[in-house]
């Protein structure tokens, strides 16, 4: 891959990074209302799929869901002005952090009910073959969404109709607080998907490329006819599942382990040391002005509350 290729996904992860950063950084300062789910070392699945979609291209994710908005485009400033309630916000600020839509760019929802991005999913990939508009639909949701009927039912259905949809496991270890292998039974999601003729593969979820590459074969395969597909990427959350968890939960071994796995410092090792440093200094100030755009930004009229319920 050109050099200038790597500096793409490498900016585009660094990006997620110090947004979540920041986000954690609101939440205790009280400037978000609500909870969030943060997805610090988890970035190269979001930017390794959503790299090889194609405008038209539809993506469904998690409540865990920032990484994959901003990795099919959404900007900073407005996806941080949803998050603080403003007007701006691709949902004017009503959605907050945990449903966020944004159909200019194909983020079809990030979905708070476990596995509705499955449903969601499969059913824009139904449309798309309905259509014959060759899109293709993508689902992100995270291990415990696997032993949920969602998963079951919608991979039988995507199997039977050869749907142009890609499932994406996102498995962290952890459905909340519960680690998966004590819930799970058999200990492997990926296996599952032969049971519904569904080709499948595990990935490391924390090698960008490695990611694309498997994305890049699914979607290709999707478009053109031969069905669905499903990636078990396996990684690794930096923070407790949401703003009110420690995690302490999760060994110190195990922790420091997977920190070392950091995608980003992974990618970094392939790149020139000047260009990490300047774009990380560049990515930072984009994240504080992005940030005071949003904060400028009005928020939602309040006499506009009963027309916006109607308009929905």
């Amino acid at each position: 891959m050109e050099q200038a290729e790597l500096e793409r996904l490498y900016t585009a992860m660094l990006r997620i990074r110090r947004f979540e950063d920041t986000v954690h950084l609101l939440f205790l300062r009280n400037e978000i209302e609500g909870t969030t789910h943060l997805c610090q070392g988890q970035e190269a699945v979001s930017v390794g799929v959503c790299d090889v979609l194609e405008p038209g291209d539809t993506v469904a994710a998690t409540y865990r869901g920032h990484g994959a908005c901003l990795a099919q485009g959404l900007d900073p400033p407005r996806l941080f002005a949803e998050l603080l309630g403003r007007e701006t916000g691709p949902n004017g600020g009503r959605g907050g952090s945990m449903n966020v839509v944004d159909l200019e760019h194909d983020v079809i929802g990030c979905f708070g009910i476990v596995g509705g991005s499955i449903g969601a999913a499969t059913g824009a990939a139904l449309a798309a073959q309905l259509s014959g508009d060759g899109s293709v639909a993508a689902a992100f949701f995270g291990d415990g969404a696997a032993n949920q009927a969602y998963f079951h039912e919608c991979l039988n259905f995507a199997g039977v109709r050869a749907l142009p949809v890609l499932y994406v496991c996102e498995n962290n270890m952890y459905g909340e607080w519960t680690a998966m292998a004590r819930v799970t039974a058999g200990g492997r999601i990926a296996p599952r998907a032969s049971a519904y003729g569904i080709p499948a593969a595990e990935v490391d979820g924390n090698d960008v490329l490695a990611v694309r590459e498997a994305a890049g074969e699914a979607v290709a395969r999707a478009r053109e006819g031969g069905g669905p597909t499903f990636l078990e990427c396996f990684t690794y959350r930096h923070k407790g599942h949401s703003r009110v968890d420690p995690g302490k939960y999760r060994p110190k071994e195990e922790v420091e382990e997977w920190l070392a796995r950091d995608p980003l410092p992974r990618l970094a090792e392939q790149l020139d040391p000047e260009f990490v440093k300047r774009i990380d200094d560049e990515v930072e100030r984009e994240i504080e002005a992005a940030l005071e755009e949003a904060r400028a930004a009005a928020f939602p009229d309040p006499s506009r509350a009963a027309s916006a319920t109607k308009e929905a």
